[in-house]
């Protein structure tokens, strides 16, 4: 009864609040359902274009710096060749001056002969000298062209791989924008390929 402002439910009230409750209730969930989906996969991209970034920060330093030693290890190499071209050339004015020395001792008379023999005994032991110390710059100047292709060969790898996340990157940009899944696991796979050249960079193949 109403009169006195006292009501009685009775069953068929509690069937009727009951569904209207529970529709409620699933609707507010089914509302909550899709945001949580949604700050999930922000968040996970989140964090994973924040550990992309990281590694290709690092990534970016090593290319640079292999690319700063390849040229320093191609300048050191120009600087032997030119010391062993100097070397040779020493050589070959020591050789002249052997040459002349035997020309001398051949045409000098016999009590001169024994002094121009002995410049062209000096002449030929500097010579051997000096070549042994040509071919060792020689050398060297091999030594260095072959440290600075392989410090420029890591420096492509180190360049590919930081490349391939900056791709990662854009694609999680995207992924963000979109919500697409697939741009999402297109920055997982091209994060993977940049992560493979760089150990690849790191191995030195």
């Amino acid at each position: 009864m109403s009169g006195d402002g006292f009501h009685a439910h009775g069953p068929h009230d509690h069937v009727l609040e009951h569904p209207a409750g529970d529709h409620g209730h699933k609707a507010a969930d089914a509302d909550a359902a899709p945001h949580s989906g949604r700050r999930t996969m922000t968040d996970q991209i989140a964090v994973c274009t924040a550990i992309i970034a990281t590694v290709g920060a690092i990534f970016s330093y090593m290319g640079g710096l292999t690319q700063a030693n390849a040229g320093l290890y191609k300048n050191n190499a120009g600087i032997k060749k030119t010391e062993a071209s100097n070397q040779w050339n020493y050589y070959q004015s020591k050789s002249t001056k052997q040459s002349l020395a035997e020309f001398a001792r051949d045409m000098s008379p016999e009590d001169r002969r024994a002094t121009w023999q002995d410049k062209a005994v000096r002449y030929e032991r500097e010579k051997a000298e000096i070549q042994l110390v040509a071919q060792k710059l020689e050398t060297d100047a091999t030594d260095w062209d072959h440290q600075s292709e392989t410090q420029m060969h890591q420096h492509h790898r180190w360049a590919q791989a930081t490349t391939a996340l900056q791709v990662a990157i854009a694609l999680a940009a995207m992924a963000l924008l979109t919500r697409k899944k697939w741009l999402e696991w297109g920055m997982f796979g091209v994060a993977g390929i940049g992560l493979v050249v760089g150990a690849l960079a790191m191995l030195h193949i």
